[in-house]
């Protein structure tokens, strides 16, 4: 037997190029170049549950509640028969069979 000890391998990283504008940034799911990679305001990508997201989510829905006939989109949207309404309440409970609080 001899008395070899296994060597650590060292792996090499690629430095960050700044001039190349195709470098993937860290948590990016894609190429982005520079411009992309920052909001329109300039500011950084926020990502997910970013605060202009629901920002624009919320004015969306003021707009919606102001101009539209919600009583008239309720209504069409009402089961058109017993049949219907029994598929819809059977498909919420399967739907909520697979949630983990509602069980």
């Amino acid at each position: 037997m001899s008395d070899d000890k296994p060597v650590p391998r060292i792996l090499q990283q690629q430095p960050q190029h700044e001039s190349d504008p195709q470098q993937q940034r860290s948590g990016a799911t894609d190429f982005q170049s520079r411009g992309q990679a920052q909001g329109e305001s300039g500011s950084k990508v926020e990502g997910e549950g970013s605060y202009s997201a629901t920002r624009d989510y919320q004015k969306n829905i003021k707009e919606y509640l102001d101009k539209a006939d919600v009583q008239a989109d309720a209504e069409a949207a009402k089961p058109r028969s017993q049949s219907e309404a029994k598929d819809l309440e059977d498909a919420e409970r399967e739907g909520k069979s697979h949630s983990r609080g509602e069980r």
